[in-house]
């Protein structure tokens, strides 16, 4: 008898232990070297955080580390030295790779989530122990940036109302590092299979967060004869769409459906959107937690999401359908399906020496040349 109580009592004390550890919610913090109402990344990264918090059982934070970069490195430290508050720490861009890298073994029992870069898991000098316990995601910018220049020369060589004689294009940055020269080499090589004459200006604003910049950086585009900018500047490109807006051009959103959110406050300013490059960073955060819970998450490897995959994409809504001919619109298809099928190489940063693609290189010289855009429909 007494064996049988002992028995039942060690069933009812495991029983007890596993409903408590059930019920206790996984705990995800968000860190973001910035703030909050980019209207692209981070509110990207956000959304994916909203989502999680009302469909999953999951408790969420989101710590915003402000725009200074000096208080960057320190206020991820902080955020990671409180190890009581999170059970999964998520964050990214190339400014804090290092910091993750080189402090995520402190901390082994918990799990850390990087998107935007890879971790150098084989170098042991910053990724002490193998940084095991981080997954990291990449997106494939350059192939949607690949999308966003074809749709740009369209526009361009359309002749459609708002844009000129000039077959020119422009592209604004926030800073010329890696992941950004990879949307722009993308963004050029796009352009050159659609129109091998055409010219694209390239300028960096040197800020993630100065809009008067991004505006003076396009109204000089558009004055040198540009018909349309896409912006990869953070809240520096919201000046991009104010100068979109005051001369009658057009601009294309980066990360974010951009028009959709400038839609809710300025619908006017959002008609000159005419398309975003969706790096989707929500999808990729839902998806990075949903496999955590599943046990199915590699950590310790790198992802890399592109088209097929849906990690990046062009944002179609209802300003692309009200300004973008069908033909256009084919062409953007055509242009999908050929990146899909593996029928087209997006020229990228992210390779080896041999095969490292430049911002700036002609037409003529890119893995695409001599294909056209007669070839890609012909495969339709």
């Amino acid at each position: 008898m007494k064996k049988l109580c002992f028995v039942i009592l060690a069933v009812f004390v495991c029983l007890t232990a596993f409903t408590a550890v059930a019920q206790d919610p996984l705990r995800v913090v968000l860190v973001v070297n910035g703030t909050l109402g980019d209207k692209s990344f981070f509110d990207s990264a956000q959304r994916g955080m909203d989502h999680i918090a009302d469909e999953l059982d999951v408790e969420t934070d989101t710590v915003e580390l402000g725009v200074d970069p000096a208080n960057w490195e320190s206020g991820l430290l902080d955020v990671m030295s409180d190890s009581d508050s999170y059970d999964v720490l998520i964050t990214g861009t190339s400014q804090l790779i290092d910091v993750m890298a080189l402090n995520s073994h402190l901390y082994p029992d918990k799990y850390f989530i990087y998107y935007d870069l890879p971790m150098p898991y084989d170098d042991p000098e910053r990724c002490i122990e193998g940084c095991s316990n981080v997954y990291s995601m990449l997106y494939k910018q350059n192939e949607g940036s690949f999308l966003a220049g074809v749709y740009a020369a369209a526009v361009t060589t359309s002749m459609m109302e708002g844009t000129n004689d000039d077959v020119i294009i422009g592209a604004v940055g926030g800073n010329q590092i890696p992941v950004i020269d990879d949307f722009i080499v993308g963004y050029e090589q796009g352009a050159c299979l659609v129109n091998p004459d055409v010219q694209v200006i390239i300028q960096y604003a040197g800020s993630w967060n100065d809009p008067a910049r991004g505006k003076e950086i396009t109204l000089a585009m558009y004055e040198q004869g540009a018909d349309i900018v896409f912006q990869i500047a953070g809240g520096t490109g919201v000046g991009v769409f104010e100068a979109a807006h005051e001369q009658g051009h057009f601009a294309i959103g980066v990360d974010s459906d951009q028009a959709v959110i400038v839609a809710e406050t300025d619908p006017e300013q959002a008609e000159q959107i005419l398309t975003s490059m969706l790096k989707n960073v929500d999808f990729s955060v839902i998806r990075a937690v949903e496999l955590h819970l599943a046990g199915e998450l590699p950590y310790g490897t790198i992802e890399n999401l592109g088209i097929p995959e849906g990690g990046v994409g062009l944002a179609d809504n209802e300003f692309y359908q009200a300004a973008t001919s069908d033909e256009i619109k084919a062409i953007v298809d055509a242009a999908t399906s050929a990146v899909v099928n593996g029928e087209i190489e997006i020229q990228t940063v992210f390779t080896d020496e041999e095969n490292v693609a430049a911002v700036g290189t002609a037409c003529e010289d890119m893995p695409s040349a001599g294909m056209t855009v007669a070839d890609l429909m012909g495969d339709m």
